[in-house]
């Protein structure tokens, strides 16, 4: 037999840093991380109203308990219950988009563009070059013929007049 020695195989030095450390990931995880925080902070100031608001149904040292003078105003209860829910509410929003952003591995409205692009099946058809010429030529057409009626309108007034001046005319 002649050489039976297999030959040697090339192998890359494998990646020991995956990808979820990289600078472009944790640009993704930033809003994320925001929303982390903007809802640890909402999770606060709701805390403290809640407990503010126990606090002032405990009747005081010497006041009697069977008669309770909580007084209280709808309007601005209304008003601070709507407000933190919706701080919550945007908080956790922003928490999930920044999540999604990063699980599918957008990081720009370019980004984003692609993916959509792709997905729907029109990646080359048009570009924002054509497109915006398209619509100049649409806006110009619109115009155009705007301008050709003003132009007849003006003609028929002129027209008008000029009957109207005869007619007043012969009769003098």
């Amino acid at each position: 037999m002649a050489n039976s020695l297999p030959s040697p195989i090339s192998i890359a030095p494998a990646n020991t840093k995956p990808d979820y450390f990289s600078r472009r990931s944790r640009r993704q995880l930033s809003l994320f991380a925001a929303g982390v925080g903007f809802f640890g902070l909402t999770s606060i100031i709701t805390r403290r109203a809640l407990v503010r608001r126990y606090k002032a149904t405990i009747p005081k040292f010497f006041q009697p308990n069977n008669r309770p003078t909580m007084e209280f105003d709808g309007a601005l209860e209304a008003f601070e219950a709507l407000s933190i829910a919706t701080i919550n509410v945007a908080s956790v929003g922003m928490m999930a988009a920044g999540g999604l952003l990063w699980a599918f591995d957008i990081s720009s409205i370019e980004d984003m563009r692609k993916k959509v692009r792709t997905n729907m099946g029109t990646e080359g058809l048009r570009n924002d070059q054509e497109e915006e010429e398209e619509i100049e030529e649409w806006m110009a057409g619109i115009l155009g013929r705007k301008d050709e009626k003003l132009e007849q309108r003006a003609r028929a007034r002129e027209v008008r007049n000029q009957k109207k001046e005869k007619v007043v005319d012969g009769k003098s």
